[in-house]
């Protein structure tokens, strides 16, 4: 219903922040992360997302639509709901969450309160299948990266971990190994890549 809501902080504590939009308070449910970066009486822009249940209505929110991809993400597995959803996303960046899709890396994410090792390994199974999924978008002539550049050959397994990394966020793959290739050094660590392309 609400792709995005701008407006001021009202107020915030450790699990929601309320943003006044023309004298209407939106409780935005959201990270540690992403409440830490508003402050009372400033203007600020959260991605959302509402979750309707026949006995609640609620809204969760992120300052960045990378960790609001990511919450949808998790809440489409099964077994992750809201707030185990909000709770590793307090607990882990968006690129190391990423990371740990791609490279299976399944005891960190067990590491978070309220995911258990089986869940966890759950989480990088079913995501990993969607990742696969994903490869076939942005697949058109139009889309496709072009030939002429050496960025698109480099075969360090690293560079492809990183891009599949972006697919997990929403990004079609040819796009990815474009961003991927325009920040890729030799030697870099996976989360550095990561990182560096959310930037860009």
């Amino acid at each position: 219903m609400f792709e995005y809501i701008r407006g001021f902080v009202a107020g915030k504590d450790a699990e929601s922040v309320v943003v006044d939009v023309g004298g209407v308070g939106f409780k935005i449910f959201t990270s540690l992360y992403s409440a830490s970066e508003c402050e009372e009486g400033e203007e600020v822009k959260f991605f959302t997302y509402m979750s309707v249940k026949e006995d609640d209505i609620s809204l969760f929110g992120f300052t960045t639509y990378n960790e609001l991809i990511c919450f949808k993400e998790l809440i489409g597995v099964n077994g992750v709901g809201p707030k185990v959803a909000i709770s590793l996303l307090s607990q882990i960046t968006v690129p190391d969450f990423s990371a740990a899709v791609v490279t299976g890396n399944h005891k960190l994410l067990s590491k978070v309160k309220g995911i258990g090792p089986k869940l966890a390994q759950r989480i990088v199974l079913e995501l990993k299948d969607r990742l696969a999924g994903k490869a076939l978008e942005g697949s058109s002539d139009d889309m496709q990266p072009s030939t002429e550049s050496p960025s698109f050959f480099v075969k360090d397994q690293t560079f492809e971990d990183a891009v599949e990394a972006l697919c997990v966020l929403g990004h079609n793959r040819a796009k990815a190994r474009a961003i991927v290739a325009s920040v890729y050094k030799e030697g870099m660590k996976l989360e550095d890549i990561v990182k560096a392309s959310l930037s860009v």
